[in-house]
């Protein structure tokens, strides 16, 4: 049995064997050999012969008015540079037709295979058509930059990889020629040549022999490099390369803007209704209350036994209404939606402990979400000033200039307000991220502290 350190390390080496992605990953994993990434790295180059010979003769007759070109000018074949032009035209021609339609099809058949030596997630990058039928179909298809990355894929996939797989595993053929090479001589089959050598017994064949032996292990390596090489291209053409993935990314981030748009809006309703229901509901019932217990206390002598339990009560009811109240004013200030932005950032200058000079230029109503993220920027940073910056002085300031809302909170305080330091001005940040704007700030130690905030507006 074996001690419980090593059965950690065993254990800890095959998860990381298990979330390799690629046999490029693999290699370097201690237990590659008895994975299984040589062995789907084995099986990936045997179906690459089948798919390259089934798309050969396609792409072929596609190519043929290109090799009739190449022929000539290789073999130094006089031709009239109108005719070269001419049949490299009509090449060009057949491949811009027909291309897609041989390549498509090797495309959907590679991302499949590609599961052999890529396990992660495939990229979607083909987009449905707009209206239905075949020729919009292919009309949209022949329209797409994927398309095209598929074509140039099937032209490599009969072109430079029948060279690379057989430059590569020559390699592995001269390994196994190596090793039987002592069977060889001893069968009486004559001279048997290694490429780089001669052997003609036994003897001399014995020690390639024992050099291949030595090398045998390193050929599961050479055939999951190149395996890997192989589908990474495949992944960079046929998924995640190209014009289609950042169009889809681009796609993803307008959608992510506009459900983070849709969830702030969501919010805000709910906030609006939560105040309304404080200010109309609870807050309501609570200013009765406190009024029955005022009435209460007059009606009782001042000297019995309950009036001062019943005066207790009373100043209790009037500081939980007190409470309530700021809690709804946190929530939503009533004022900011009937008498908007100036009204609201003035009341917030009478309540600052701090002396507070306001100055709000937009003199019309802004769109709600705004004039919202607007007064809770103020009040956040009203509030940091009267807690930590020791200022005697805050000026706000709002305007409106070039399609931006700018507001600008600064203090004559110690400065030194630093994010990383609390999540006041942390969460500040996140609120103006998602109205779409930027916060700035400026506070060096001894002051003073500088908050710009700008929001987009669209008027």
């Amino acid at each position: 049995m074996l001690p419980d350190r090593e059965t950690a390390v065993i254990e800890r080496q095959s998860t990381l064997d298990s979330i390799s992605r690629t046999p490029l990953e693999s290699v370097g994993r201690r237990r590659f050999l008895i994975g299984a990434w040589p062995w789907r790295s084995l099986a990936y180059l045997l179906t690459t012969a089948p798919l390259v010979a089934a798309v050969g003769l396609p792409s072929l007759v596609l190519g043929f008015p290109w090799l009739i070109a190449l022929r000539r000018v290789t073999t130094g074949e006089f031709q009239p540079l109108g005719t070269l032009l001419m049949t490299v035209l009509v090449g060009a021609v057949l491949v811009a037709a027909f291309g897609p339609l041989v390549a498509m099809p090797v495309a959907a058949v590679e991302r499949r295979r590609l599961r052999l030596v890529d396990t992660g997630p495939p990229v979607v990058v083909h987009h449905p058509p707009i209206a239905p039928g075949p020729w919009p179909w292919l009309r949209h298809r022949y329209a797409e930059a994927t398309t095209w990355r598929a074509v140039g894929y099937t032209f490599l996939l009969v072109t430079a990889v029948p060279v690379l797989y057989g430059a590569v595993l020559a390699v592995p053929v001269l390994i196994v020629t190596l090793v039987a090479s002592p069977f060889l001589v001893g069968q009486d089959v004559g001279p048997v040549s290694l490429g780089f050598d001669t052997v003609d017994s036994v003897g001399d064949a014995l020690r390639y022999a024992v050099a291949g032996l030595l090398l045998l292990p390193s050929v599961p390596y050479l055939l999951a490099v190149l395996a890997g090489a192989h589908g990474a291209v495949a992944r960079l053409l046929l998924h995640d390369g190209g014009g289609g993935t950042g169009e889809q990314l681009r796609a993803e981030l307008v959608e992510v803007a506009r459900s983070r748009a849709r969830l702030v809006d969501a919010f805000d309703s709910e906030r609006r209704r939560i105040e309304r229901d404080l200010h109309d509901g609870a807050q309501q019932r609570l200013v009765s209350l406190t009024l029955q217990l005022g009435l209460a206390r007059l009606d009782l002598p001042a000297d019995s036994p309950a009036a001062g339990t019943l005066a207790t009560a009373h100043e209790q009811a009037k500081q939980a209404m007190v409470e309530l109240r700021e809690i709804v004013h946190g929530i939503h200030p009533q004022i900011l939606t009937e008498r908007g932005l100036p009204a609201a950032l003035s009341e917030l200058a009478d309540r600052c402990s701090i002396p507070v000079t306001v100055r709000c230029e937009p003199s019309g109503r802004l769109p709600g979400q705004l004039e919202a993220a607007v007064y809770f920027v103020v009040a956040e940073a009203l509030t940091n000033a009267a807690r930590h910056s020791g200022a005697t002085e805050v000026s706000v300031t709002v305007e409106q200039r070039a399609g931006r809302v700018v507001v600008q909170v600064g203090d004559d305080g110690r400065g030194g307000a630093d994010p990383n330091r609390g999540t006041g001005l942390t969460g500040l940040a996140d609120r103006v991220a998602v109205v779409g704007g930027r916060m700035l700030l400026s506070s060096p130690a001894g002051g003073p502290t500088l908050l710009r905030v700008e929001l987009p507006c669209p008027r």
